[in-house]
């Protein structure tokens, strides 16, 4: 199962935050790197992680429509 780190963005749900996973990219043509985002809406049971909180998270199986993740904890 793939692990991503990533910055939690909002917390308004309740047993769901969603996480903003920062990566470099190759353009292709140019072939300089930049950055990409992508936001993951993911699982959180107990409701313990607030926005701005860095946090590492694992793929799972589908917890809903949009929930394909889980967080497995502070870094």
């Amino acid at each position: 199962m793939r692990k991503l780190k990533g910055i939690i963005v909002s917390d308004k749900m309740q047993k769901t935050r969603v996480v903003e996973v920062e990566r470099l990219t190759k353009h292709q043509k140019y072939q300089k790197y930049h950055k990409t985002t992508r936001r993951f809406k993911v699982h959180d049971e107990k409701n313990e992680y607030k926005t701005g909180d860095t946090v590492v998270i694992q793929e799972t199986r589908p917890l809903s429509k949009d929930k394909r993740w889980t967080i497995l904890g502070k870094v």
